[in-house]
C-alpha cells in the first residue's frame, strides 16, 4: 500500500465543507455519506478503498495487527482469533450505543471509526497470513460477520450498521422502561381489586 498524506479527518472536514451537492462530492472525493434527519447533519464515511489510500490507514491497521498477536500468543489460530475480535468489538460497540444518552449523536462519533477499524482487521489478517490484501471479496474471518463489509465499497456495512446501533438504543430504552413499569409500586387500590378477585375464586 502507498497511503497518501491525506488523513481522513482532512477527507471529511473537506466533504462537509463542499456544500449541498453531495453527489459530486461523492463522485470526486471517494467518500459517502449518509443523512442523519433526526440531527439534520450529513454524516461522511470512506469507502473501504478509500480508507486505504489515507494516512490513518497504516496506523490502525498497526493497531489491529498488534491486537492479533496478543490474542494468538497462546496458540488461537490466526482466523479465529480475528472472528473473536470482530465479534468483541461489534458487541462493545452496541452496548456502548444501548447505553449513550443520544443514539443519533452516538452513531454520528461512532459509525466511521468502527467501519474502519473493521476494513484495518481484514488487512492486518491478510498482512500477518502473507495474503494478498483483499478487492473486495471478504475472507473467511468474516463467515459469521452479520455484515456485509464490502458491499457497494461499504455502503451496505455503514447503513446497516447505522440502523443497528439505532436498534440499540431504541430497544435498550423499551427494556429500561418495561422494568421501571415493573417496579411501580401497586396502589391499595389495586390490591383490594386483587384480593376481592381471589377471595371470589
Amino acid at each position: 500500500m502507498n497511503p497518501t498524506s491525506t488523513t481522513l479527518a482532512d477527507l471529511l472536514a473537506g466533504a462537509d465543507a463542499s456544500g449541498h451537492d453531495h453527489a459530486a462530492t461523492e463522485k470526486n472525493s471517494g467518500l459517502q455519506h449518509i443523512h442523519n434527519h433526526a440531527t439534520g447533519a450529513v454524516v461522511w464515511f470512506p469507502t473501504w478503498k478509500k480508507f486505504r489510500e489515507t494516512a490513518d490507514w497504516e496506523t490502525t491497521v498497526a493497531g489491529q495487527e498488534d491486537l492479533l498477536a496478543a490474542a494468538t500468543e497462546d496458540g488461537t489460530p490466526l482466523e479465529d482469533a480475528a472472528a473473536a475480535l470482530l465479534a468483541q468489538q461489534l458487541t462493545h460497540l452496541l452496548e456502548r450505543a444501548a447505553v449513550s444518552t443520544d443514539a443519533n449523536v452516538f452513531v454520528q462519533e461512532n459509525l466511521t471509526p468502527h467501519l474502519t477499524g473493521t476494513w484495518a482487521l481484514g488487512d492486518a489478517v491478510a498482512r500477518r497470513s502473507g495474503s494478498a490484501l483483499t478487492t473486495g471479496t471478504p475472507s473467511s474471518v468474516f463467515s459469521v460477520y452479520p455484515y456485509d463489509v464490502y458491499a457497494q465499497d461499504g455502503g451496505v456495512f455503514a447503513t446497516t450498521l447505522w440502523n443497528d446501533i439505532i436498534d440499540a438504543r431504541r430497544n435498550q430504552a423499551l427494556a429500561d422502561k418495561a422494568a421501571r413499569k415493573a417496579l411501580k409500586p401497586v396502589s391499595r387500590k389495586a390490591l383490594k381489586n386483587a384480593a376481592r378477585k381471589a377471595a371470589r375464586r
